[in-house]
C-alpha cells in the first residue's frame, strides 16, 4: 500500500472514529477489510486519536473566525492527520505532508477546502518551525 492510498484509508477511518466513535482499530478492519494494509495507516490512525487533544488544540489556535466544531468533519480529519504528520512523523518532509493535505481536500473536500486547509497549515507549520 502506497502512502497516498494510507492517507486516504487514515482519512476514512478517522473519520468513522470522528462521527460515530468507531474504536480506531475496528475503524482501519472496516475501511480495508481483508486487504493487507502498511503499517503507516495504523501509525496514523493510532497516532491521531492518541494525540489528538493537542492536534486539535494547535488547530484552534490558528482558525480564525471558525471553531474547530464548525469545520466540516471531512476537512477537520485531514486537518489532523496533516498537523500529526508534521509534528511526530519527522522523517516525512513538511512539503509532502502539505501536499498530500491538499491533494485529500481536493478529492473528498469541497470546493473551498484545499485553499482552507493549505491555509490553516501553513500558520500552523509557522509555529512548528519557531
Amino acid at each position: 500500500m502506497k502512502r497516498h492510498t494510507a492517507r486516504q484509508k487514515a482519512l476514512q477511518a478517522l473519520f468513522q472514529h470522528d462521527l460515530g466513535q468507531t474504536e480506531p482499530m475496528e475503524a482501519i478492519g472496516n475501511v480495508v477489510q481483508n486487504e493487507k494494509y502498511d503499517q503507516f495507516l495504523e501509525s496514523l490512525v493510532l497516532g491521531v486519536v492518541e494525540h489528538q487533544q493537542e492536534i486539535d488544540e494547535l488547530l484552534r489556535n490558528h482558525l480564525e473566525k471558525w471553531t474547530l466544531d464548525r469545520v466540516a468533519t471531512v476537512d477537520r480529519v485531514i486537518l489532523r492527520i496533516a498537523v500529526y504528520e508534521m509534528k511526530y512523523e519527522e522523517e516525512i518532509p513538511t512539503s509532502v505532508t502539505l501536499n498530500e493535505a491538499i491533494e485529500l481536500a481536493k478529492t473528498f473536500g469541497d470546493d473551498q477546502s484545499s485553499k482552507f486547509i493549505n491555509g490553516v497549515l501553513s500558520k500552523v507549520l509557522t509555529t512548528l518551525s519557531k
